[in-house]
């Protein structure tokens, strides 16, 4: 996987953004649904926070089922119940990724159910 984000020609990129990632010989892609902060019971969490890391632990399941890890991602879309959450989102984020930059877009949207305040989806190549 190569990282590119120009310099010339487009904004910067910021320390936890890349522009782009291009992946040369992969053998597989995963496409990861939408994920939310929910307990194996299917519960939310009771805040943002525990959301959060309950998305990322449910990501980091996923990933393994199919012998990945989150060094595997390549790209990123959260889905904001309010734009308030985008600074702790993207906190999550640069933890769970180690402060590796991905392609990344935030959306502020709906969700389906009132409780989930957060939902993200991946895409992963090994």
């Amino acid at each position: 996987m190569i990282t590119h984000s120009p310099t010339e020609g487009v904004y910067p990129a910021t320390a936890d953004y890349a522009h782009a990632v291009e992946v040369r010989g992969a053998e597989r892609l995963l496409f990861v649904a939408g994920t939310m902060g929910l307990d194996a019971a299917g519960r939310p969490g009771a805040g943002l926070a525990e959301q959060l890391d309950l998305i990322w632990d449910n990501i980091r399941a996923i990933l393994a089922s199919a012998g990945m890890t989150v060094d595997n991602i390549v790209r990123l879309t959260s889905y904001l119940a309010d734009p308030d959450h985008a600074e702790a989102n993207a906190a999550a984020r640069v933890a769970a990724l180690g402060g590796r930059p991905v392609p990344t877009t935030a959306i502020v949207a709906r969700t389906l159910v009132r409780e989930w305040l957060v939902e993200i989806e991946v895409i992963a190549a090994g």
